[in-house]
C-alpha cells in the first residue's frame, strides 16, 4: 500500500493520460472514485505547487503500476507518496494495471475496496450503494468574485477546475463563482453577462431538483456548459443521459465537429453521456460527436445562445486544441441578456 494505510471504497475507473497525474488527482470530478493510472510510471516528476486543479485531492484512492520514489523536476517539492500520506489518501502500487483495465473494459466500472485488512471483507456488504449527490461535497458554499474588465460570467460550481477559472480570467472576464444550487434569483442579483455550468462528479440525474432553475437561467442568459454542465443543460430541456460501460478519461479522445468535419483531440473525464435519441432536434443541434463511439460531445440551442461540450476545452491535463471554444462561446460573444 502507498499513501495512508486505511480502508477506502469507491468506483474504480481508469485514465489513459501519459502525464498530468497531479491535475487528475485534484480534479473534483473524481470525487467518489478510485483512479487506475494506465501509464506505467507515476510520480516521476514529483508534486509541485502550481499544477493542482483544486485545493486538495478529491478521489477516494489511487492504483499505480510503478511508483517513482525519487522524482526529478526542478519544481518538485515532494514525492507523490508523501503527498498521498499528507492528504489522507489510500493507494496501491505494484499492481498489474493492464489486467485491471482489461477487467474494467470488459465488465464496466465497478465498486472496489482498498484495505490493509482484506479479512474484514468477508462480511462486506457489496450491495450497499456508494454515496450519492457528490456534487454537494465539492461545490463552494460561498459566492466569490474575481475581478476583470471584460464580460461578467457567473460560474455555477458543480466541481469546477482551476484551469476553467483561469481560462475565463485570461479572456478578461470578471468571474463570480456560485454554489451548485444557485437559483435564478441569485444569478439575476449578480447581473452577469453570461453563465457557465462547470464540470463535476457523479450522475447528473441526481441534480434533478435543479433542472427547472437551470432551464430558467439558461433561457435568460447566454450559457456555456462543460462536461457535467453539458449533461445538466440537456436534462433540463428534456433529454436523457446514460452511463457508459467504462467512461471516457484521458487526454487523447478524438471528437468530430459536425459543421466542419474537423477532428479535434480532446481531454475528457466522464461516465455519463447525453443520449442522442432523446435530444429534440427542433430545440438542440448536435455540434460534436465522439469519433470512437459516436456519442454526443456537444450541443447548441436552436433559439437561445446556449452551447455545451462534453469534453474539456480548458484541458489541464491534456491537449488545448479546443481552447478556442472559450473565446467563441456564447458567454463571450453574447454580451446581453436573452430576455
Amino acid at each position: 500500500m502507498i499513501g495512508t494505510h486505511a480502508s477506502t471504497e469507491g468506483e474504480v475507473v481508469f485514465n489513459t493520460s501519459m502525464t498530468g497525474y497531479q491535475e487528475i488527482l485534484t480534479d473534483p470530478s473524481y470525487k467518489g472514485q478510485i483512479m487506475t493510472f494506465c501509464y506505467p510510471l507515476i510520480g516521476n516528476y514529483g508534486v509541485n505547487a502550481q499544477d493542482c486543479e483544486s485545493l486538495r485531492i478529491h478521489m477516494q484512492g489511487v492504483i499505480i503500476s510503478n511508483l517513482c520514489h525519487l522524482p526529478s523536476h526542478y519544481q518538485s517539492v515532494k514525492t507523490l507518496d508523501e503527498w498521498l500520506k499528507q492528504s489522507g489518501i489510500t493507494g496501491l502500487a505494484g499492481v498489474d494495471t493492464r489486467a485491471l483495465v482489461k477487467k474494467i473494459r470488459k465488465s464496466g466500472t465497478m465498486k472496489a475496496v482498498i484495505t490493509p485488512s482484506p479479512e474484514n471483507l468477508k462480511n462486506y456488504d457489496w450491495s450497499k450503494p456508494l454515496p450519492q449527490n457528490v456534487v454537494k461535497k465539492v461545490s463552494t458554499k460561498n459566492i466569490k468574485t474575481y475581478e476583470g474588465h471584460g464580460p461578467h460570467v457567473a460560474l455555477i460550481d458543480y466541481g469546477y477546475k482551476k484551469s476553467m477559472l483561469t481560462a475565463l480570467l485570461d479572456a478578461g472576464c470578471r468571474v463570480t463563482i456560485v454554489p451548485y444550487n444557485a437559483t435564478f434569483r441569485t444569478i439575476e442579483s449578480l447581473h452577469p453577462d453570461g453563465v457557465m455550468l462547470s464540470n463535476g462528479p457523479g450522475d447528473p440525474v441526481q441534480l434533478h431538483d435543479l433542472f427547472a432553475e437551470v432551464r430558467r437561467i439558461t433561457s435568460h442568459y447566454p450559457t456555456f456548459g462543460i462536461c457535467l454542465g453539458h449533461q445538466v443543460i440537456a436534462l433540463a430541456y428534456g433529454a436523457k443521459t446514460g452511463k457508459l460501460l467504462f467512461g471516457h478519461r484521458g487526454g487523447n479522445h478524438p471528437v468530430k465537429e459536425t459543421l466542419t468535419g474537423k477532428v479535434w483531440i480532446t481531454s475528457q473525464n466522464h461516465s455519463y453521456v447525453v443520449e442522442e435519441g432523446s435530444v429534440d432536434d427542433t430545440v438542440f443541434t448536435v455540434t460534436y460527436r465522439n469519433v470512437n463511439d459516436g456519442s454526443v460531445e456537444g450541443l447548441k440551442h436552436n433559439t437561445f445562445p446556449i452551447e455545451t461540450v462534453q469534453f474539456h476545452p480548458e484541458a489541464h491535463p491534456g491537449p488545448d486544441d479546443t481552447h478556442h471554444i472559450f473565446n467563441g462561446s456564447s458567454i463571450l460573444s453574447n454580451r446581453t441578456r436573452v430576455k
